[in-house]
């Protein structure tokens, strides 16, 4: 099926007809890109002190301030305190997945130490607390669980990034789609 696709859109008659540096030139093209999209991700870890700056929805545990499919940008100072009613992303050991809750009780070790801060967090669309969520035997959450807290969101657009987790051969069809476009795509 997939060479049917490429025959419609003229793949092969343009891989024919390139030479040799016009194929390593397409192929420096792609590294490019991709090297481009790390430097990029690398560049908001930094400026924004977060391991992941942008993170995607993937439950209906924060409706209605966020809905399943939404992007959040989030920061993570070290400097900054924090407090009750924030939403924080954090992972729990044991699972992979960062977990997007709210900040529901704060426990203040030593008021000069912000690593002392404990806190419990709370989905909006929860009944309970989180405890039943954190790794075996933790009680609360400190500054090292965090990975940001939301600053910002753009509704809904992260909702491709579910679709093609859920459905992966549609993700590396995309791909593949791309990959070759952009390496047989003469200009």
């Amino acid at each position: 099926m997939l060479g049917k696709v490429l025959s419609l859109l003229g793949f092969p008659d343009d891989i024919r007809r390139m030479n040799f540096r016009q194929m390593m030139y397409q192929g420096l093209n792609f590294a490019m890109i991709v090297s481009s999209a790390l430097m990029i991700w690398k560049g908001l870890m930094v400026v924004t002190g977060s391991e992941s700056p942008i993170v995607v929805v993937l439950s209906g545990s924060m409706e209605p301030a966020f809905q399943r499919g939404d992007l959040l940008f989030l920061t993570n100072y070290e400097k900054d305190p924090i407090n009750v009613g924030e939403i924080v992303v954090f992972k729990v050991e044991g699972r992979d997945i960062p977990i997007v809750h709210r900040v529901i009780k704060v426990h203040q070790g030593d008021l000069d130490d912000n690593n002392s801060v404990k806190f419990l967090t709370k989905g909006d669309n929860n009944n309970v607390d989180d405890r039943g969520l954190y790794a075996q035997g933790q009680v609360w959450l400190t500054r090292k669980d965090v990975v940001g807290r939301a600053r910002g969101y753009v509704p809904y657009i992260g909702i491709v990034t579910i679709i093609m987790n859920e459905y992966p051969q549609l993700k590396f069809t995309v791909l593949a789609l791309l990959a070759l476009f952009v390496l047989f795509n003469r200009e």
